[in-house]
């Protein structure tokens, strides 16, 4: 071959390359981002921001305790093949920390609690150590929806302009969310505005919507034995405040709240079992409580029924949610 024809040659294969990787490029920016999110409280918000920018996948199924959850090989792979990696914090995802810390050398991997949390906030056992139960205050939780949102656009930068909107258009139906829980929870008597169930994971909800006391069988970890004494504790609690029901939740077996019920009754005072609770997960797949919006208005609907109140009119700003679930 000629010089001439071998440097035309050379470069024509050069032009080839460089357009297959500039079609490679664009085709992987057009398609949506595969996005990981440990907990259902995550996984549905980012859905609603990330739109047709990422397909989010959940990676632990419904009824499922965090606290308790380690990888299984269906998880390694999902969080081999995620682009981005959304979790609560270390003390929700307990025995997943070091493969998530494992994963966040190669995959950006964001903890959603720190978005929402200051130095004023509840510490634990250590200092710097957090309840993650945060997604039980509506409006705090609607602060993780612009963080994620910025995260999938440092990889999806034509999707921020969208992806940010979305995000303030969910603040907002969060916000009348907000204030239905406080109404409605504001309609129970003040000397019945107690919350016991069988894990602390009210925290935040008891501050943010003025339940008069919260207790709980377990600690903020379910990884801690509930003991006799614990049980003989909250029960005295129950006596003493005249509490009229008690809560059992979706990812704890419901044994430590009936032996509670069984103790109270023993020390003369009749309390009920006022339904169950969705603590560290949603309810099940494509049900409105297997949304966030779902699962909180279904709790709200429990504690105020069960202790005496009054539900608050549906707000306007949900109609559409409240339509799609046929609620």
């Amino acid at each position: 071959m000629h010089a001439a024809a071998w440097r035309l040659s050379f470069t024509i294969a050069i032009v080839i390359g460089l357009l297959g990787f500039s079609l490679t490029s664009t085709a992987t920016e057009n398609r949506p981002l595969r996005v990981l999110a440990t907990v259902g409280m995550i996984g549905d918000i980012a859905q609603q921001v990330a739109g047709d920018c990422a397909a989010v996948e959940t990676l632990l199924p419904p009824g499922t305790d965090p606290h308790y959850y380690e990888a299984t090989p269906r998880a390694v792979r999902a969080l081999d093949t995620a682009e981005l990696i959304f979790y609560v914090d270390k003390t929700l995802e307990e025995r997943l920390g070091g493969i998530l810390e494992n994963f966040s050398r190669r995959t950006p991997t964001v903890g959603l609690a720190r978005a929402t949390y200051d130095s004023t906030d509840l510490l634990l056992e250590a200092p710097g150590t957090l309840d993650p139960h945060l997604w039980m205050d509506a409006n705090r939780w609607g602060q993780i929806a612009p963080v994620i949102a910025e995260a999938i656009a440092e990889q999806r930068p034509d999707c921020a302009e969208t992806m940010m909107a979305n995000a303030i258009t969910y603040q907002t139906q969060l916000a009348a969310l907000d204030d239905w829980i406080k109404t409605s929870i504001g309609s129970i008597p003040e000397k019945q505005r107690m919350l016991v169930t069988a894990h602390d994971a009210f925290y935040y909800y008891a501050e943010a919507y003025s339940i008069t006391a919260s207790e709980a069988i377990e600690g903020i970890s379910t990884e801690s034995e509930a003991s006799i004494g614990d049980i003989r504790a909250v029960a005295q609690f129950v006596v003493d405040n005249a509490v009229p029901a008690v809560f059992v939740e979706s990812t704890i077996s419901p044994r430590t709240i009936e032996a509670l019920v069984a103790e109270a009754t023993a020390m003369g005072h009749e309390v009920v079992i006022g339904g169950t609770l969705f603590s560290d997960s949603l309810g099940e797949s494509n049900s409105a409580e297997g949304t966030y919006i779902g699962m909180l208005r279904a709790n709200t609907q429990q504690i105020t029924v069960a202790l005496g109140g009054t539900l608050a009119p549906w707000p306007s700003e949900l109609t559409e949610w409240a339509t799609r679930w046929n609620k």
